[in-house]
């Protein structure tokens, strides 16, 4: 089996899409944002709370939360695609504009950014990190939830492309 095989295969796996984020307070006078869009993302227990997200080794969220443990995650609309790609890009080289203009609110308990007009949005705290191949497998305790999205689908992931149920 090839790599490519493989993500051919994966990507036949809908998924939904979220915006997990960060604040990292060492980050300059006023610290910095963090967002990072993912779709490896999935809920682990119902008591205790928890949930898993699956970031890739060596990346800025990674190591952000190898140190910070509080962080947020926002369950993307399916207006929402624009969030998405905008945090999905590779390269950039600061997330400070790309949450300049962004409507969100910060977290009460983690501190992130949570985006408003999410499906739901949650906050959560490091219980256990697991190394797993090219990614780690961050495990949190989720602290508190909000509820008030819209009333409208998710936004999903299949195939390489960013879609809506129908």
């Amino acid at each position: 089996m090839s790599n490519e095989e493989f993500r051919a295969a994966m990507s036949r796996l809908a998924a939904g899409v979220v915006l997990v984020t960060a604040h990292d307070a060492d980050y300059g006078p006023r610290g910095e944002d963090v967002g990072m869009t993912a779709t490896a993302f999935l809920s682990v227990s119902l008591d205790p709370p928890l949930v898993m997200v699956s970031l890739r080794t060596g990346s800025r969220m990674d190591d952000l939360l190898a140190e910070q443990p509080l962080w947020g995650v926002s369950l993307l609309a399916e207006t929402q695609r624009q969030v998405a790609g905008r945090f999905a890009m590779k390269g950039r080289v600061s997330d400070r504009l790309l949450f300049e203009d962004l409507a969100h609110e910060r977290g009460e308990v983690c501190g992130a950014p949570l985006i408003t007009g999410a499906l739901a949005t949650l906050e959560c705290r490091t219980e256990q990190r697991v190394e797993a191949g090219d990614h780690t497998l961050v495990i949190g305790r989720v602290l508190k939830v909000g509820l008030e999205g819209p009333g409208t689908g998710p936004l999903t992931y299949f195939k390489g492309r960013y879609r809506h149920l129908a």
